[in-house]
């Protein structure tokens, strides 16, 4: 089997280690060791190396690939045209599957929340509020740039799929339960009526995983977004919902998460943003809230009962189903989603 760059699967052996020091010899680079960034065992390894008169972050991958259509690539072009604050690229080896881009930092901001004051927290998240709106603001440059961000949707064949991962992981490979019958069937008819219901909100640009983990502070401390690739159309709500409660560990109060969206919508105005009516909002929030949390539970629990992490995951399980549940008494509706997670939310995980 050969790539279209012309390197066989085969002769695509050597560890991501030993690619990239290759690449290193190549470039007439100092063969420092590498700082691994990631686990050994990771699909991506990423790398802290030398260059030129300081750093770069390598991110080695399984295999070739064409750095035209290169999601991460791609996504970094759009960003960069739309001056957000993504890493610069340095250079990319598509045949040996290297990118070498900019090395911010390792001061994540879910890492600086642990120790800020409140008064620091309320800064950089009005900080990264703004990003969101930043993003949102890209929307047409995505479709003018043809992006593969403009060809991605949170659709609701997407939705639903991310809701069928969440019964599957939370109840079959988590609990060991297999629901009833019925049960089951009421349960995925209201998983599917949300997604629909939110796949038929107006779309804008989304980073799609935006939380405290995906953004750094570099060393001039400005804010800057990582892990972008995966970016797509989806709610106006989406990120913020990310952000304000994906990895939480105790339900937020109300009228924090309204002071949050009222930002928002205010930091969406003053970029000549479509106006969105702060009822309307909050409705889509509180959906989206159910769906993203949902999707984060799914991910929690299969990482838990099926990859053996549940020291890094299963904390977050229980705040977060109290945080659907939350959502859910907001809302009145889905009854049968309701009583599934209350019946469960008591127990540790």
């Amino acid at each position: 089997m050969s790539h279209p760059n012309g390197i066989t699967a085969n002769a695509f052996t050597a560890s991501a280690r030993d690619r990239l020091q290759a690449y290193v010899e190549r470039q007439g680079l100092a063969a420092k060791p590498f700082v691994a960034l990631t686990p050994d065992a990771s699909t991506r390894n990423y790398f802290r190396i030398k260059w030129k008169r300081g750093t770069a972050v390598a991110a080695v991958y399984p295999e070739p690939f064409d750095r035209e259509v290169h999601p991460f690539l791609d996504v970094t072009r759009l960003m960069h045209a739309a001056d957000l604050p993504v890493p610069l690229i340095y250079d990319v080896d598509d045949a040996q599957g290297i990118i070498i881009q900019e090395d911010c930092g390792d001061n994540l901001l879910r890492q600086f929340f642990d120790t800020a004051s409140e008064d620091e927290r309320d800064e950089y998240l009005e900080r990264a509020i703004s990003l969101i709106a930043d993003i949102q603001a890209a929307t047409a440059k995505a479709y003018e740039m043809n992006s593969i961000a403009s060809r991605l949707a949170f659709d609701e064949a997407k939705l639903v799929w991310e809701m069928d991962f969440f019964v599957e992981h939370f109840f079959q490979s988590l609990r060991r339960e297999t629901l009833k019958r019925g049960e089951e069937t009421e349960l995925r008819a209201e998983l599917t009526d949300l997604s629909a219901e939110l796949a038929a909100r107006p779309r804008v640009l989304c980073h799609r995983d935006f939380h405290s983990a995906n953004l750094l502070i570099d060393r001039k401390d400005r804010l800057r977004i990582v892990d972008h690739q995966d970016a797509r159309m989806g709610p106006a709500s989406y990120d913020l919902v990310s952000l304000l409660l994906d990895r939480q560990t105790s339900v937020p109060s109300l009228a924090e998460i309204r002071a949050r969206r009222l930002y928002f919508l205010e930091e969406r105005r003053q970029r000549g943003l479509e106006a969105i009516d702060p009822d309307d909002l909050a409705r889509e929030f509180r959906m989206m809230t159910v769906q993203r949390c949902l999707k984060a539970v799914g991910t929690f629990s299969y990482q838990t009962g099926v990859c053996g992490r549940g020291a890094a995951y299963a904390q977050f399980i229980q705040p977060m189903l109290l945080i659907v549940l939350q959502a859910l008494s907001w809302l009145e509706r889905f009854p049968a989603l309701r009583a599934a997670l209350q019946a469960r939310v008591d127990e540790k995980y």
